[in-house]
Formats: structure tokens, C-alpha cells, sequence
């Protein structure tokens, strides 16, 4: 006799144990089918759906900006070279340290941090920033100096 598969799991068998195991297998096989038929719809629609974007986009990023706000004793920071601290004092323009040409330093930074943490790349980038700047400071004087002869 040869029995369709359709009805394998519908069968009686004499033996109670047995037919019950086989009626968990049924019950098993039932829900691992309609999870599969699930599946397989969503991924249906998603392919006859297609997406909503206009032709030649290939991807939607969407970006939130932070609100900027004055930073104040108590914040935490983080710069680009794994330094990171907290607020502690904010000082006048007046009060903080300066260069030979007057020009106020932005941030102050703990020396033995950086070689503790082997940030290279933040003095070379912090040396180049300055030869960068002092370029353009002779540049700017040039230029000046050029305007004064045309005069």
C-alpha cells in the first residue's frame, strides 16, 4: 500500500505512546509550515511592493543634527584622539594663556596625556594646524604688503 504524503501525519497507530508522539510531530510540522508561509509572504510583498524611491536613488539616509549649546563646568567631552574630560573651569578670553603674538590658546590640554595614550597623530595634527596657520598668516601679510604698494 502506498500512503500520499499528505496523509502520513494523519494515521492511527495502535500503540497510544507512539500515535501521540506523532500527533506532536503533526502539531510541530503545523506551525513550522505557517511560520515558513509567513515568512514567505512578507518576502513576497516586499519583492511585488518594491521601494518607494524615485529612480537612480539607491538609498534614504536620514540625519538628525543635535541642538548646539554653550558648554559649561560639569560637561563631558570627547576629542578625536581618545581624549576625553569634564568641564572643570571656563575662563575669560582675558585670563587664559597667549603666544608671542597675543593670540589666545582655545583649549588647554594635559601634557602627559597624550603620551600615555601614544596620540601621535594629535601632536602632528596640532603641528600642522600651526604651520598651516603660520602660511597663511605670511600669505596674509604678502598680500597686505602687495595692497600698501599698489597704493
Amino acid at each position: 500500500d502506498k500512503v500520499e504524503r499528505t496523509k502520513w501525519l494523519e494515521q492511527t497507530i495502535a500503540d497510544e505512546e507512539k500515535q501521540n508522539q506523532l500527533e506532536q510531530l503533526a502539531e510541530q510540522y503545523e506551525e513550522l509550515r505557517k511560520e515558513f508561509e509567513h515568512k514567505l509572504e512578507v518576502k513576497r510583498k516586499k519583492i511585488i511592493k518594491g521601494d518607494d524611491l524615485a529612480p537612480g536613488v539607491l538609498k534614504v539616509v536620514k540625519v538628525y543634527l543635535a541642538v548646539k549649546r554653550q558648554i559649561q563646568p560639569g560637561d563631558k567631552m570627547a576629542g578625536r584622539h581618545g581624549n576625553k574630560g569634564v568641564i572643570s573651569k571656563i575662563n575669560p578670553v582675558e585670563d587664559m594663556p597667549y603666544d608671542e603674538n597675543g593670540q589666545p590658546v582655545e583649549i588647554v590640554l594635559n601634557p602627559l596625556g597624550v603620551p600615555s595614550r601614544m596620540n601621535i597623530g594629535q601632536i602632528l595634527e596640532t603641528h600642522l594646524g600651526l604651520a598651516a596657520k603660520g602660511i597663511g598668516d605670511q600669505i596674509n601679510a604678502m598680500l597686505k604688503q602687495k595692497q600698501e604698494v599698489e597704493k
